[in-house]
């Protein structure tokens, strides 16, 4: 199938559709409430039951990150990939043929199983899968997924019924489950169970043969071979659960899970979730115009869309860190200023009759925040949990996640009713200040940097240098006969 670069590009097309797809589940809710609230309606929801529909998406992908750090290990990443789609499947069968809010809700229960699944799932896959030259923009293309899948929601709300929004959302999860079929499977997976020959096509067939790429390959059989030791020598139950439970003593497991909450803090915080799913609400309220809404919703789906995939190509060429505080410090500052000016207008101290001025100052914040800070949790998932720790590290940053998508999601249509815009967005803002603070001085630069590398700098705090006598010894390592 073409260069090992095609072959990269066309795994992770089965993770951008099932990206896709969570975007359109995330933001559904944005065509469902307010259908369900209409009183001609003949499922009928108040705000208590229209917010645990919208926020049910998080509660249950709290199970689908288990369930998938759990079969991942098992059986691998390919096939638990296709396994998670299912139940996404069949929860859009159950909206579009629900009849009451108990059908509906078992429906988007079902989906952000599939939802909370393939977060996880889909950034190690392109961890695992893909060169650390093309690792940081695919995974932010991933981002870019979700934003598109949120587009489509909002676009097919002005022409269909949310019942075909829900037929409509089959496709990309079926479009996934056939190019995942076609999947090799993951050379780290395979590693880690002994399969070292097997391992050793697979990432020579993903990834190719030249130098970079063989050491990679021997520091991953080193690591996993010492892993495999232990397992051997350690097989009773409670030296498992005193290892499990001494990963929380040590520093490459502790201190990637630290900076995978509070950079998915930072992402909530910015709207990554809560504003896809009230966009119609927080527009109506700045412009005051519900038929005009549609329009400027669409065009900051554009915006935000455009944005990530511009971050993808800057992920190339600048460091990730340094890409995080210029976009994140500016989009602080206008969100600041979009709010006092918000609230100096709530006060009747000055004109509402230029909802031109906030809505712009919003398009520039979602622009900078979209550059870096909303899709950063997830291009630093798929990087900085070593494959000893992937397996328990990433249940546990999925339910972490999970439960911000959920106080973010339940809370915002409270805040946006109670406080309005600007004070929901106050909030917010203050979650970001914090959280780029913490992360100035935590979050190490990873760019171009292999799995095996970074996982060395969280024991060492500092990235190894490799010299010609190392090389050598690692080509002789994949060269050797006792690896087949």
């Amino acid at each position: 199938m073409g260069s090992p670069l095609i072959r990269q590009i066309w795994t992770v097309c089965g993770v951008f559709a099932n990206m896709l797809a969570q975007g359109m589940v995330l933001s559904y809710s944005s065509c469902l409430l307010p259908a369900l609230r209409e009183p001609d309606s003949a499922i009928k929801a108040d705000l208590e039951t229209a917010s645990w529909l919208a926020s049910s998406v998080g509660l249950s992908s709290m199970l689908g990150f288990l369930i998938s750090s759990s079969l991942m290990d098992r059986f691998g990443r390919r096939i638990t990939h296709m396994l998670v789609i299912l139940p996404g499947i069949s929860g859009w069968l159950f909206i579009y043929f629900s009849y009451n809010i108990l059908t509906l809700m078992i429906g988007r229960i079902l989906a952000g199983i599939t939802a909370g699944a393939t977060v996880t799932l889909g950034a190690i896959v392109i961890g695992e899968y893909t060169s650390p030259e093309v690792r940081g923009m695919f995974l932010n293309l991933k981002s870019a997924s979700v934003c598109l899948g949120n587009m489509v929601v909002h676009i097919l709300n002005n022409f269909f019924s949310w019942r075909t929004i829900a037929i409509i959302g089959l496709i990309p999860q079926l479009v996934a489950l056939v190019i995942i079929y076609t999947w090799q499977e993951s050379p780290a997976w395979l590693a880690s169970k002994g399969q070292f020959q097997k391992a050793k096509e697979t990432f020579i067939w993903l990834r190719g043969s030249e130098e970079r790429q063989i050491l990679e390959l021997s520091e991953l059989f080193k690591t996993q071979e010492i892993s495999l030791y232990k397992l051997k020598e350690e097989s009773t139950v409670i030296i498992f659960l005193k290892e499990l439970l001494k990963k929380f003593t040590r520093k490459d497991f502790v201190k990637p899970i630290i900076i995978i909450v509070l950079t998915g803090i930072l992402s909530e915080a910015c709207g990554r979730h809560f504003f896809p799913a009230y966009a119609m609400q927080i527009i109506d309220s700045l412009i005051g115009d519900k038929t005009q809404s549609f329009y400027y919703t669409l065009s900051i789906d554009l915006i935000i869309m455009s944005s990530i995939i511009s971050s993808s190509i800057l992920v190339k060429v600048i460091n990730l860190r340094t890409l995080l505080f210029t976009t994140g410090i500016p989009a602080l500052a206008v969100l600041t200023s979009a709010c006092l000016y918000l609230l100096l207008v709530f006060k009747d101290l000055i004109s509402k009759d230029r909802p031109w001025i906030p809505l712009s100052m919003f398009v520039i914040f979602f622009i900078l925040v979209n550059l870096c800070c909303t899709p950063i949790p997830y291009i630093i998932l798929g990087e900085i949990l070593p494959l000893s720790h992937r397996s328990v590290g990433s249940s546990l940053c999925g339910l972490i996640l999970s439960l911000f998508l959920m106080i973010a999601l339940k809370m915002t249509p409270y805040l946006l009713e109670n406080i309005s815009v600007h004070g929901t967005f106050t909030v917010y803002g203050g979650f970001v200040a914090i959280s780029l603070l913490l992360l100035y001085f935590m979050l190490p630069e990873t760019k171009n940097k292999t799995l095996v590398e970074i996982e060395d700098y969280f024991n060492n705090g500092k990235y190894h240098s490799y010299n010609e006598t190392d090389k050598d010894t690692k080509r002789k390592m994949i060269n050797d006969s006792d690896m087949s």
